[in-house]
C-alpha cells in the first residue's frame, strides 16, 4: 500500500467525504447545484455590496484593505477649489500657471463591467458536512450576479474546470445572467467522484490570464475559488489586474480541510490508493491545521499588499449571511 504524504492528505480525504454524499446526487441541491436553486436567491441578494462607503466592519472597508473605485469616472469639468473639495483632486498645472487653486471634477459612470471568475474544478467538489465546495461557489456567484444587475450594472463571467474557459460577455439582462448560471450549473453538475478526470491545477494562473486580457479600466473582478494550486503567477496576475481594476478574492474551503476529525482511524481514497490513519496519533492533526493555516495566511498576506481584499466563504453557514456579514452594507437594500 502507498503511503500519501500529509500536504495531500486533504485530496485523499475529498473522494472519501465525496463517495459518502454521492447516493442522492442527482436530487441533492448540496451536492449538485440546480438552475431553480440559483434563481432562488434572487430574492437573498441585498444586505450586501460591491461598492465603496463600506460600515467600518467590512472586509472591504478601509484604506489598507481596499481601494475600491465604484463605478468609474469620467472627467467633468475643472473649476475652482471650493472648502471640502478633496486636496488629491487638484490639478496643479492650472494652479500653478494660475495662481488659484483648481481642482478637476469627476462624475460616476451610469454603469460598471464586472467580471465573475467561477472555479469549478476537481478539487471544488468535496464537501464534509452540508454542501459542496463547487455549489457554495455557484451561489456565490449567483448572488454577485443577481446584486450586480439590482445596482444596475453589467456583469460577466468566466467559467471554469480542469479542462475548459467559458466566457460570458459582460451583459445587462436577466435573460444572458440566466443562460451563465444555467452554464454554470451544466459544468457543476459534471464533477462526480471517479470521473477520470486530472485535476488541473495549472488552470487558476490560465483562467487569470483570460481575465487579465478582459479587463482594461474600472472594472470589478470578482474571483471564487479554493485557489487551489496558486503560487508567485498567481498573485502576479492579480496584482497586475488590481492595477487599474477593482479585484476581490472569494476563497471558498471546508472545514475539513481546516482541522481533521477527531475520533478512530479514518480510511481515505484518492480512487487508487487507500490509506488508514489515526488523527489523534502524535501531532497529525496539529501539523494539519498548521500546514492549512500556513498556507491561507500567506496568500491572504500577499493580496493584502496589493489591497486585494481577502474574503473566506466555508460551506456550512449560508453563503448570504457570510456575504452579509463580510461585505455588508451599512443599510440593507
Amino acid at each position: 500500500m502507498q503511503t500519501a504524504s500529509l500536504p495531500r492528505l486533504s485530496d485523499a480525504l475529498r473522494l472519501h467525504e465525496v463517495t459518502r454524499m454521492t447516493a442522492s446526487a442527482d436530487l441533492d441541491e448540496h451536492v449538485h447545484a440546480s438552475l431553480d436553486q440559483l434563481i432562488r436567491l434572487q430574492l437573498q441578494a441585498s444586505g450586501f455590496s460591491f461598492l465603496p462607503n463600506q460600515p467600518i466592519y467590512s472586509q472591504l472597508a478601509g484604506r489598507h484593505e481596499s481601494r475600491l473605485r465604484g463605478r468609474g469616472l469620467d472627467f467633468d469639468e475643472l473649476r475652482h477649489y471650493r472648502p471640502g473639495d478633496d486636496i488629491r483632486n487638484l490639478d496643479w498645472k492650472v494652479t500653478n500657471r494660475t495662481g488659484k487653486p483648481h481642482v478637476r471634477c469627476y462624475r460616476e459612470e451610469r454603469e460598471r463591467e464586472v467580471l465573475l471568475v467561477v472555479d469549478q474544478r476537481l478539487s471544488m467538489f468535496f464537501g464534509s458536512q452540508v454542501r459542496m465546495k463547487s455549489v457554495v461557489a455557484a451561489e456565490l456567484a449567483a448572488l454577485a450576479c443577481w446584486r450586480v444587475l439590482k445596482a444596475g450594472d453589467r456583469s460577466g463571467a468566466l467559467l471554469f474546470n480542469d479542462s475548459e474557459i467559458v466566457e460570458f460577455k459582460p451583459r445587462r439582462n436577466r435573460r444572458s445572467q440566466l443562460r451563465m448560471l444555467g452554464r454554470l450549473c451544466d459544468m457543476n453538475k459534471a464533477l462526480k467522484a471517479g470521473s477520470g478526470v486530472e485535476p488541473a491545477p495549472a488552470m487558476l494562473n490560465k483562467v487569470l490570464a483570460s481575465a487579465e486580457r478582459i479587463v482594461n479600466h474600472d472594472w470589478l473582478v470578482v474571483i471564487i475559488s479554493d485557489l487551489s494550486g496558486w503560487d508567485a503567477q498567481t498573485v502576479q496576475r492579480i496584482k497586475t489586474m488590481s492595477r487599474h481594476n477593482d479585484v476581490i478574492a472569494g476563497f471558498v474551503f471546508d472545514p475539513l480541510e481546516q482541522e481533521l476529525p477527531a475520533g478512530d482511524a479514518l480510511v481515505a481514497s484518492d480512487g487508487i490508493w487507500q490509506l488508514q490513519f489515526d488523527p489523534g496519533k502524535a501531532d497529525l492533526r496539529d501539523r494539519f491545521a498548521h500546514g492549512f493555516r500556513n498556507t491561507v495566511d500567506a496568500l491572504r498576506s500577499e493580496l493584502r499588499k496589493h489591497a486585494v481584499p481577502f474574503v473566506p466563504v466555508n460551506t456550512i453557514d449560508p453563503v448570504v449571511n457570510q456575504l452579509r456579514q463580510a461585505i455588508g452594507e451599512a443599510v440593507a437594500r
